[in-house]
C-alpha cells in the first residue's frame, strides 16, 4: 500500500508538471473561484459593519408627560435597564434637551428669538433607548404601552413614527442575509463546474494513457488516484494565489470604504482574520480540486 500511495504522488506530480498549460488553466480558474470566495467574506465582513453602523444610529425616544417629576423619570430609566431587550438607556431632562436643541439650530436666529419669547421650556424630558436589535423595538414599544407603571408617565414613543423605517432596516438585513448564503452556493457550484470541465479535458487528453493502464491490469486507485492528486496540487497552490491576489485589494478598497462606513479597515480585518481565510480557500480549492479530479476520470474506469 506504501508503494501504491508513493507511485501515486509521483504520478500526479509528474503529471502536474507535465500538463503545464492544463494545469496552469485549473490552477488559474481555482484562483479566481478563490478569489470570489475571499470577496464573498470580504464582503460579508462590510456588509456586518454597514448594518451595525445603521442600527447604531436607530433609537426610540419615550417623552414624557410635563407633570413627571425627574426623579420619577430617572427611576423609570433605571427600571429599562433591566430588560434583557435593551442595549443602552439614556435619560435626556427637559432643560438639557433644550440646551442641545439651542446649540442645534444656534444658526437660526427666528427659531432662538422664539424661544426666548416663549421664555418657558417647551420641551419634555424623555428616554433615549437603544435596542440589541432593530426587531425589538416593536417588543420594547409594545412593553412600554402596556406597563401601567410606565404608561402613565409617558405622552408619546417616537418608534410609531418610525416603524416604517425600522421595518424596511429589518428586511434590508435579512435580504442581505439572504442573498449572501444563495450567492456563495451559486459562485462555488459554477466554480465547481468549471474546475471539472478543465480537469476533465486534463484527463481526455491522457485518455489513451489510462486505456493501456486499464489494459495491463491496473486498479481503479492507481488510475484515479494521480488525477485526484493533480486536484489537490492545483487547489493548494491556488489557495496560496488567491490569498496574495487579495491581498492588495484588501488594501486599496480600505480607503474607499472608510469614507462610507467610518471605522471599517477591510486591510486590517483581512490579515487579522488571515489563517481562517486561507483554511476556507485550501478546503474549498483541495476538495473541489479533488472531487472534480475523482469524478472526471470516472467515465475512463467504466470502459
Amino acid at each position: 500500500m506504501i508503494t501504491i500511495i508513493t507511485r501515486i504522488l509521483q504520478y500526479g506530480i509528474k503529471n502536474f508538471w507535465r500538463n503545464g498549460w492544463l494545469s496552469a488553466a485549473t490552477v488559474a480558474v481555482m484562483v479566481m473561484s478563490l478569489c470570489v470566495l475571499s470577496a464573498l467574506m470580504i464582503f460579508s465582513f462590510i456588509t456586518e459593519r454597514a448594518i451595525f453602523a445603521v442600527q447604531d444610529k436607530i433609537d426610540v425616544s419615550v417623552y414624557f408627560n410635563p407633570e413627571t417629576s425627574e426623579d420619577e423619570g430617572r427611576r423609570i430609566a433605571e427600571s429599562l435597564k433591566t430588560l434583557p431587550q435593551i442595549k443602552e438607556v439614556r435619560y435626556v431632562s427637559n432643560s438639557e434637551a433644550l440646551e442641545v436643541f439651542k446649540a442645534r439650530y444656534s444658526q437660526e436666529e427666528s427659531i432662538q428669538q422664539a424661544l426666548n419669547e416663549l421664555g418657558d421650556n417647551p420641551l419634555l424630558a424623555s428616554v433615549n433607548i437603544r435596542a440589541k436589535s432593530p426587531d425589538l423595538y416593536e417588543e420594547i414599544a409594545k412593553y412600554l404601552t402596556e406597563s401601567e407603571n410606565i404608561n402613565k408617565y409617558v405622552q408619546s414613543i417616537s418608534y410609531y413614527k418610525n416603524q416604517e423605517v425600522i421595518t424596511r432596516l429589518n428586511k434590508i438585513i435579512h435580504n442581505v442575509n439572504r442573498t449572501g448564503v444563495a450567492l456563495t452556493v451559486v459562485l462555488a457550484i459554477i466554480a465547481g463546474l468549471m474546475i471539472f470541465n478543465t480537469i476533465w479535458i486534463a484527463t481526455f487528453s491522457n485518455r489513451e494513457e489510462i486505456s493501456i493502464m486499464r489494459v495491463v491490469g491496473a486498479s481503479n486507485l492507481l488510475v484515479r488516484g494521480p488525477y485526484v492528486v493533480e486536484g489537490i496540487l492545483a487547489g493548494g497552490i491556488a489557495a496560496v494565489l488567491a490569498m496574495i491576489v487579495t491581498a492588495p485589494v484588501a488594501y486599496y478598497v480600505t480607503s474607499f470604504v472608510a469614507n462610507f462606513i467610518p471605522g471599517t479597515n477591510v486591510f486590517s480585518y483581512y490579515f487579522s482574520n488571515f489563517f481562517r481565510i486561507f483554511w476556507w480557500e485550501l478546503v474549498f480549492g483541495v476538495g473541489v480540486g479533488a472531487g472534480s479530479s475523482f469524478f472526471a476520470v470516472r467515465r475512463y474506469l467504466k470502459n
